[in-house]
């Protein structure tokens, strides 16, 4: 646990330490040259124009609405990826058998932390002269391997039945998605210029001139 924390505060004091750096030398470096022009506030190049406080089109937000809600959706097809790649490989008979101990550990988690408390141990005994020790997690680890595979052998069919509800369970996910996209596709939301339908448009009003009126314009 320490170990580990420690190499995050080293990796975060590092990176600090980097990022100063870089600004400091640039500051003593970099020749300092003040101009009106330099000073002017622009934006993506551009001179600004008017008052900051205008109003946006609406299209603007329900575009960025849109996108948020499908690319969140995509997020979770990358654990079902990985439920589903590991269960295929655990059911396939003619993978490699280190690529089929890892898939099983995937699914198996007491018996994976199991494995990594073991490694731990063998690390934390490295160069201390423990070789047997060392040597008995090892064989631990190799023990465990073992039963691991041998488990994952006798449930190859739960594996298979585990895949293809993974498989059915993303179809409907994303058929699910298709619909609700087909459904804003439809509507028009998608266009960034609406079309105002003739069931929402309302007629305009007759404007009636005053009599008076149109004899000054004539005249």
């Amino acid at each position: 646990m320490f170990p580990v924390v420690g190499y995050m505060l080293l990796f975060v004091a590092v990176g600090a330490a980097f990022i100063l750096v870089n600004l400091l030398v640039g500051k003593l470096i970099r020749p300092v040259r003040p101009h009106q022009e330099k000073e002017t506030i622009y934006e993506c190049g551009e001179p600004t124009i008017g008052s900051a406080w205008v109003q946006f089109d609406l299209r603007f937000y329900v575009v960025a609405l849109l996108f948020v809600i499908f690319d969140v959706e995509v997020a979770f097809f990358f654990p079902w990826a990985v439920v589903f790649g590991k269960a295929n490989t655990v059911a396939n008979a003619d993978a490699p058998e280190a690529e089929r101990v890892e898939a099983a550990y995937v699914l198996a988690p007491k018996q994976a932390a199991l494995r990594a408390k073991y490694e731990q141990e063998m690390a934390d005994l490295h160069g201390q002269g423990q070789e047997e020790e060392r040597q008995a997690r090892a064989d631990a680890i190799a023990t465990l391997n073992k039963q691991v595979l041998e488990h994952a052998e006798k449930n190859t069919d739960a594996a298979k039945s585990l895949a293809w509800i993974a498989l059915w369970d993303i179809l409907v996910f994303f058929g699910v998605l298709l619909v609700g996209f087909a459904y804003l596709w439809k509507r028009g939301d998608l266009l960034w210029v609406k079309a105002v339908t003739s069931d929402t448009a309302k007629p305009l009003e007759r404007i009636h001139q005053v009599p008076g009126a149109a004899a000054s314009t004539s005249s």
